[in-house]
């Protein structure tokens, strides 16, 4: 035996030991009775199958030439009625009223056609089960019936059915609802309360977007604002702006951290007054402009944006006036249009607190009296200036010291009404520091002349008297001004204010 055959013998599966083979099954087992029998039960557990050729419809008779052309007629009028649905599908669109080509189909509803499916489509609109019925109407000699069954227009439920006809012709974005199977009857009171209601919904509708659009809204700047607000981002002038800190019924106040500057350099923190483009909330401000010899050749009502950017010139004026004479105040940085960035008064994004929020001493609250009545004297005396909203509210305690802000509204004396400006504002502050127990606080007619250097007579505490005296000085400035001629305020003043950006036409 040689190598190979021995190898063959003493090879082993990897597998491990191989079991035995089962036995070949030959062919006269395959054929015997007993697999035959069984082969024959498993058929019998099927169902015999019918006769595919019974279940089928019996096909027309297509030998006659009539028939055949019938056939061929009935698929062209199907044809042509689906290229009809179609043309009419796209004529009408989404529109709310639609156009039926109902009369020119060639075959009619449920003609011909015994599916469902045929019957969804070809379902005549004009007979909608969910449409409301007509509300019987009345001829025109204005009653039907006879007798005791005489029925005039102004019958109760023939009203009702109409009106409740007539909510089809709301707007699409009012649901009235679905009034199938139902006899509905709205009185007149009830259908013009909805009528007037939808009205008023739409014009409500339209106004929230008009504001939307043209307005800064509260805590919010409509799309010119944010503009002008990114370009002096993307020119360096601010880093970027952090979000807002005050609101009023004038301007929005952000809080933005300073960038640079070519004219001159721009603090750390700054703030961003946005003057407010609508007129809803301060009606009366061409109060302030109008009558003001600087601005009021240039003051112009017809056009609103026109005398935002005179509100917020003016207080840069102001604010330049202040400084110049040692006021403590905001920095005016710049003005664009109607956004006016000035310095920020506090530290680390926490503004100061106003006056009436801080918590002060005796010793304190009155060092603050003698402050406030310090800086309303040299206010006008030196600045020549109104406050003219001088409050709690508009005053700010930061580093031991009374800090003036909100000047927009600022005058000067010779305005018609600026004494009774200030006299406004003497009561304000009275008010208050009284009411925190300063008891060196003097009356309001005593710091009305501490302020002005006048000597009107204090009578008993009657007010009339006073402000009769004040009126008739009012009156003889204005007639002495009137005679000297209009005093005008250039654009650009002595007061050192930063120049203005150019603007361009909206």
């Amino acid at each position: 035996m040689d190598q190979s055959g021995v190898a063959a013998q003493t090879q082993k599966s990897p597998w491990g030991s191989v079991g035995p083979a089962a036995p070949a099954c030959s062919l006269t087992e395959v054929m015997s009775e007993q697999l035959a029998r069984q082969l024959d039960e498993e058929n019998r557990a099927f169902p015999a199958l019918s006769d595919p050729a019974a279940d089928l419809e019996e096909a027309p008779d297509t030998a006659s030439d009539l028939m055949l052309a019938q056939m061929l007629q009935m698929q062209f009028d199907r044809e042509f009625d689906d290229q009809l649905r179609r043309e009419e599908k796209k004529f009408n669109g989404d529109s709310k009223v639609s156009i039926s080509f109902e009369n020119y189909r060639m075959v009619h509803p449920y003609e011909g056609s015994d599916s469902s499916e045929d019957e969804v489509d070809w379902q005549d609109t004009r007979h909608d089960p969910y449409r409301a019925d007509k509300p019987q109407t009345t001829p025109r000699r204005g009653f039907s019936g006879k007798g005791k069954n005489i029925t005039t227009k102004h019958d109760e439920d023939a009203c009702g059915r109409k009106n409740t006809a007539r909510m089809d012709n709301f707007a699409p974005e009012v649901h009235v609802g679905d009034g199938l199977g139902m006899d509905l009857k709205l009185s007149n009171q009830v259908f013009n309360s909805l009528k007037q209601h939808c009205y008023s919904e739409q014009r409500r509708s339209a106004r929230l977007h008009e504001k939307k659009e043209h307005s800064t809204a509260e805590q919010a700047v409509d799309p010119r604002t944010r503009l002008l607000m990114y370009k002096m981002v993307n020119a360096g002038v601010l880093e970027n702006i952090n979000g807002c800190i005050s609101t009023g019924k004038e301007s929005v106040v952000f809080h933005a951290d300073g960038g640079s500057l070519e004219e001159q350099p721009v603090p750390e923190e700054v703030v961003l007054k946005v003057f407010k483009t609508t007129l809803n909330e301060f009606k009366n401000r061409d109060r302030y402009i109008k009558d003001d010899y600087r601005f009021k050749d240039r003051f112009s009502k017809l056009n609103p944006r026109k005398v935002i950017r005179l509100w917020a010139e003016k207080e840069m004026h102001n604010l330049g006036r202040m400084k110049k004479a040692g006021i403590p105040c905001p920095d005016v940085v710049l003005l664009k249009k109607h956004i006016l960035v000035m310095s920020f008064i506090g530290k680390e994004h926490v503004p100061a607190p106003k006056l009436k929020d801080v918590a002060l001493g005796s010793e304190e609250m009155k060092e603050a009296y003698r402050q406030v009545l310090q800086l309303m004297q040299r206010l006008y005396q030196d600045c020549n200036l109104v406050h003219a909203d001088l409050s709690e509210y508009n005053m700010l305690w930061y580093q031991g010291k009374v800090w003036l802000i909100d000047v927009s509204q600022s005058v000067e004396p010779t305005h018609p009404h600026g004494l009774e400006f200030l006299f406004r504002d003497c009561r304000n502050v009275a008010t208050f520091f009284q009411k925190r127990g300063v008891s060196e606080a003097l009356s309001v007619y005593d710091l009305f002349n501490a302020v002005t250097g006048l000597n009107i007579p204090v009578g008993a505490e009657d007010e009339a008297p006073f402000m009769a005296e004040i009126v008739a000085l009012e009156k003889r400035n204005e007639d002495h001004i009137q005679k000297r001629g209009k005093k005008t305020f250039p654009v650009t003043s002595e007061d050192g204010d930063p120049p203005l950006e150019p603007d361009s036409d909206d």
